[in-house]
């Protein structure tokens, strides 16, 4: 699987209204983009999709602008790509056949093997909200690259 731009960009808006959610009302889609680098017009368009999912809430006018739809506790990353790239997995290959009824060449067996990974990315990334990656952001909890499991098995060896 690959992170595309979009859900990075995604991740980092709503990264963002979580390390400021002690603003007073909604935060600008300008500031947003101001403090994340991010496009103003990709962002709005990210945003509605955001808001589509339910991740964040919307206020128009003037004071207007996004705040989240629920706690950072209760947003995991894998909602927020899933809201702009769709579901998280290794691509469409189809469903395997199953109990070794596979006659073409092997195929099957490696369509379940990306099954098996790309539910295994779904998982990994499960298991990170937007208030663990702020609280990594702010210091105050370690890093994910220290909370990954290692490998399922060990490396070949030559």
């Amino acid at each position: 699987m690959r992170v595309s731009s979009k859900g990075d960009y995604a991740c980092r808006a709503l990264l963002s209204l979580a390390l400021h959610d002690d603003a007073a009302g909604p935060t600008s889609v300008r500031d947003i983009a101001e403090r994340t680098a991010i496009p103003q017009p990709y962002l709005e368009q990210i945003l509605l999709a955001l808001k589509g999912a339910g991740l964040v809430r919307s206020k128009r006018g003037v004071g207007g602008g996004y705040v989240l739809a629920r706690t950072p506790a209760e947003i995991r990353i894998s909602e927020i790509l899933s809201a702009v790239d769709g579901p998280i997995s290794l691509g469409d290959f189809g469903e395997p056949h199953q109990d070794g009824a596979c006659n073409h060449e092997g195929q099957c067996v490696l369509l379940a093997i990306w099954k098996t990974a790309g539910e295994h990315m779904r998982q990994l990334l499960e298991g990170f909200t937007l208030q663990s990656v702020a609280d990594a952001a702010r210091g105050t909890s370690p890093w994910p690259d220290t909370l990954v499991t290692p490998p399922l098995v060990e490396p070949l060896r030559s």
